[in-house]
């Protein structure tokens, strides 16, 4: 199988049992809520940012898009807790695949993680909110780790905690950080279009798979049970 990778001397070559997912975008359709909370949070700075220049500027690492807004660091903290406040005025759903495939891989077996850069407490209550807080056994924020992807670190903790070797394991997200992330882990990336405007970069990131709908990876993680 093409997702099956060398495990050494012996030649044994473990099967895929681990699955990490990203959260916005790969699981919640979050951008017109994170869109909406950008420019609200922009306006109280005095500045003006319409979807087509945040589309421009847009990472998955807010500090970035802050920057290139002209936010000054000391500000950040308080660019924060506006972002957090105007967020939660909307109440985002799941991407029409994410809660058949969660239940589908746990089901046949995978240990499942996530990985995000939301902060805790935000993605905890919405986890909640669809009944889907116990479907990760390994939960992973942007407090943890210190270090914003595409650093491995975070990934590695999550494999130490999953007890799994990187070649068990497949990363799922929909930004390129998240494929760079995967590959300096060891990881099988796995790559998946989601809302946000990360399509043509992600095109570029190299990932093992790139899918077009979550739903796609249920056959190729099953290819890879033999």
């Amino acid at each position: 199988s093409l997702l099956r990778s060398s495990a050494g001397s012996m030649g044994i070559e473990p099967l895929i049992r681990a699955v990490v997912f990203d959260w916005d975008g790969t699981l919640l359709d979050s951008y017109r809520a994170g869109t909406h909370a950008y420019q609200k949070m922009f306006a109280a700075f005095g500045k003006s940012c319409d979807e087509a220049r945040l589309k421009r500027i847009y990472s998955p690492n807010w500090h970035i898009v802050y920057k290139k807004m002209g936010i000054a660091k000391k500000d950040w903290p308080r660019a924060d807790r506006l972002w957090r406040q105007h967020y939660r005025s909307h109440s985002p759903e799941l991407v029409p695949a994410a809660r058949g495939v969660l239940q589908t891989l746990q089901l046949r077996g995978y240990r499942l993680g996530l990985i995000t850069s939301g902060n805790r407490s935000r993605v905890l209550r919405e986890l909640k909110r669809f009944r889907l807080d116990k479907s990760f056994e390994v939960k992973l924020f942007c407090e943890q780790g210190g270090r914003n992807k595409p650093d491995p670190a975070v990934l590695h903790l999550a494999l130490r905690r999953l007890r799994a070797a990187p070649a068990e394991c497949a990363y799922v997200g929909d930004a390129p950080e998240d494929i760079e992330m995967a590959r300096r882990a060891g990881v099988l990336s796995i790559a998946v279009f989601g809302p946000y405007p990360t399509h043509a970069r992600l095109r570029r990131a190299r990932a093992k798979y790139l899918l077009q709908d979550l739903s796609e990876i249920l056959p190729i993680l099953e290819k890879n049970k033999g």
